[in-house]
């Protein structure tokens, strides 16, 4: 288990309410924000410290991993300068009848504070630059003794684990309106339109130019193409019509690889190394074929797939990646 500390002043009834976590991927910029990043490490049965003004209001227990989801329409004008498309983790949230104000133990949690990406000042003030970020287990500890036996129920009634493959429906639902609106362009010619929409099933038009590509599962080594899907490196969702087109926007998986590979579970480097996600499962990856035993290479990438492939490390696999930049320059906060 890990702990979080999720501010939420702008968004907490409906994200308290709701049950879930959402924030943008990037900054208004456009550059990487760590407290948007760590979205993507929260794994099922993680406590939630929420956070609203000046107190801890409700512990909430993370319920799947994260995921790609548009912007809840019941945010309205909240954070109108936050990118459409973002990461969502579902939380099972509990209000708590004793919200306590860090600010009046600061003396006591200072000690224990992180020194780096800390959500309160030395001083015992919440960081509204903060969205979500990790606190150590000892804070954690030091913080649901103040709250009280309700906090150390929550948290001690926390599962140890979960399914890793949760199905998350409103992402099918957002790829299928995607879909709706295709089908309905007319600017786009019939024939065209068919071959976009048999792209987002990995078959058709696109699947053809993968095969002129890739032979075989990467994974699984099953050749058969009846049993294999052409799977997007840039998902269906976030890519032009030209890119959900491209060949080499896509590899030849067996369907519960394909299914890792687009919710981010597994990922590969450029040189054809695997990346199995930290927070996958991975006893449920070996039963479907990954092999989690030693390092794994599954052979070279064209250039255009390495391109893509980038993408994927940087906005579908699940943990964070940072780069050189990031880290000497410390966050960016929108």
């Amino acid at each position: 288990m890990r702990y979080w500390w999720v501010n939420q002043n702008q968004t907490y009834r409906h994200e308290v309410g709701g049950g879930y976590l959402w924030s943008p991927k990037r900054n208004a910029n456009g550059t990487r924000n760590p407290f948007y990043e760590s979205m993507r490490e929260v794994a099922p049965g993680d406590a939630v410290f929420s956070f609203v003004d000046t107190r801890i209001i409700a512990i909430g227990v993370a319920q799947s991993y994260c995921w790609e989801s548009p912007k809840p329409l019941e945010f309205g004008s909240a954070g109108q300068n936050w990118e459409n498309v973002g990461w969502k983790v579902l939380v099972g949230f509990t209000l708590l009848s004793r919200q306590v104000t860090p600010k009046d133990h600061i003396e006591l949690l200072r000690p224990l504070l992180p020194d780096k990406y800390s959500p309160l000042t030395r001083a015992g003030n919440g960081l509204q630059s903060i969205y979500l970020t990790e606190i150590p287990a000892e804070l954690a500890e030091v913080l649901a003794g103040l709250i009280g036996p309700e906090c150390r129920a929550l948290i001690a009634a926390t599962p140890g684990s979960a399914d890793p493959l949760q199905k998350n429906d409103d992402l099918d639902y957002w790829e299928h309106r995607l879909e709706q609106e295709v089908a309905k362009d007319e600017s786009i010619p019939e024939t065209d339109r068919q071959a976009l929409i048999r792209a987002r099933r990995g078959q058709g038009l696109f699947k053809q130019r993968v095969m002129q590509i890739e032979r075989r599962c990467r994974i699984t080594g099953v050749e058969k193409p009846i049993h294999l899907v052409a799977s997007h490196c840039k998902p269906w969702r976030d890519s032009s019509n030209e890119e959900r087109l491209n060949g080499e926007n896509g590899l030849l998986l067996t369907p519960t690889v394909d299914h890792l590979f687009d919710r981010g579970f597994i990922g590969f480097e450029n040189d054809g190394t695997l990346i199995i996600s930290p927070v996958a499962d991975r006893p449920s990856l070996q039963r479907m074929g990954v092999d989690i035993r030693g390092v794994t290479n599954v052979g070279s990438f064209t250039e255009g797939q390495k391109k893509f492939l980038d993408f994927h490390r940087n906005s579908v696999l699940l943990m964070r990646r940072w780069s050189a930049q990031l880290e000497r320059d410390g966050p960016h906060t929108g």
